[in-house]
C-alpha cells in the first residue's frame, strides 16, 4: 500500500475502573474481533496503585497481542513505569506500526475530585509541547489520550458542561492526527470530528462499552459492546 501502510484494526477501550470482568471481557472481544491491537485510553485501576494496574493490565495478555495504553486520572502517576510483557505505555511518547505514529498522553486536568493523576491546563500544554511536538500531519498521528478534546460532543458531563482540554484540542489542531481515542467523560461515549480529524469516546469499558477502529487508507470506527 502507498506510503508503507498497513492495515490496522484495534479494540479500543477506556475506564475499566478495576472491573476484572471487564478486562476479560476486553481480551475475549480482541479474540473474537481478530484486532491486531488492544488500545486503553486510561483508569485502568480506581484508585489503585502500580501492582494493581499491572496486575489488571496482564488480563489483556491472553489473545497475545499487543497492548497501548495510556494513564487516567484514576491511576497512579507512576503508571507509565510499569512493565507488562507486551504492554507499552505511550504517554508522552510514541510507538510506530504499520506506517502509524500512536502517541499518547495520560492523567486528566484539574477536578473537584482531587484524584491522583491531575495536572493544570498549562502544565498538559507543556507536556504535550515538549515531549510530542516533532510530531507532523505528515506521520499519520492516532493520538491516545485519557482526556477527549474541548468542546466536541465525547466531552459533555450530564449536566451539559464541556469539561475536555483546550491544550489537547489545540494540539490536534497544530498535527491533525488521522484519530483521537479518548475517554474520561463516562456519559458522553460518541464519534465526532474536528476538521478531518475522528474523535472516538468508546464509553467506559466497566459498562461494556468499547470501539473498533479500522485503519488504512481511510479510518473507519463503529462503537461496540465487550
Amino acid at each position: 500500500m502507498e506510503g508503507g501502510i498497513t492495515p490496522l484494526k484495534a479494540l479500543v477501550t477506556s475506564d475499566f475502573h478495576g472491573s476484572i470482568t471487564a478486562f476479560h471481557k476486553a481480551a475475549s472481544k480482541a479474540e473474537e474481533e481478530q484486532v491486531d491491537l488492544i488500545i486503553v485510553c486510561g483508569d485502568i485501576t480506581h484508585f489503585g496503585d502500580v501492582r494493581a494496574a499491572r496486575s489488571l493490565l496482564s488480563l489483556l495478555m491472553e489473545p497475545r497481542l499487543p497492548v497501548f495504553f495510556v494513564p487516567g486520572n484514576c491511576d497512579p502517576p507512576s503508571l507509565p513505569s510499569v512493565g507488562v510483557e507486551g504492554a507499552h505505555c505511550i504517554h508522552l511518547t510514541h510507538e510506530h506500526v504499520g506506517g502509524y505514529t500512536f502517541a499518547g498522553v495520560g492523567g486528566g486536568t484539574i477536578s473537584p475530585f482531587h484524584t491522583p493523576f491531575e495536572m493544570t491546563e498549562e502544565e498538559l500544554k507543556e507536556l504535550l509541547e515538549r515531549n510530542l511536538s516533532e510530531l507532523t500531519v505528515d506521520d499519520r498521528v492516532v493520538l491516545v489520550s485519557h482526556m477527549p478534546p474541548a468542546n466536541t460532543s465525547v466531552d459533555v458531563t450530564y449536566s451539559g458542561r464541556h469539561i475536555g482540554s483546550p491544550s489537547i484540542r489545540e494540539f490536534i489542531e497544530r498535527v491533525r492526527p488521522i484519530l483521537v481515542l479518548c475517554g474520561h467523560v463516562h456519559e458522553a461515549p460518541g464519534i465526532d470530528r474536528i476538521g478531518e480529524t475522528i474523535i472516538v469516546n468508546p464509553g467506559p469499558a466497566r459498562d461494556g462499552r468499547c470501539a473498533i477502529a479500522k485503519l488504512d487508507e481511510d479510518c473507519k470506527v463503529v462503537l461496540d459492546h465487550l
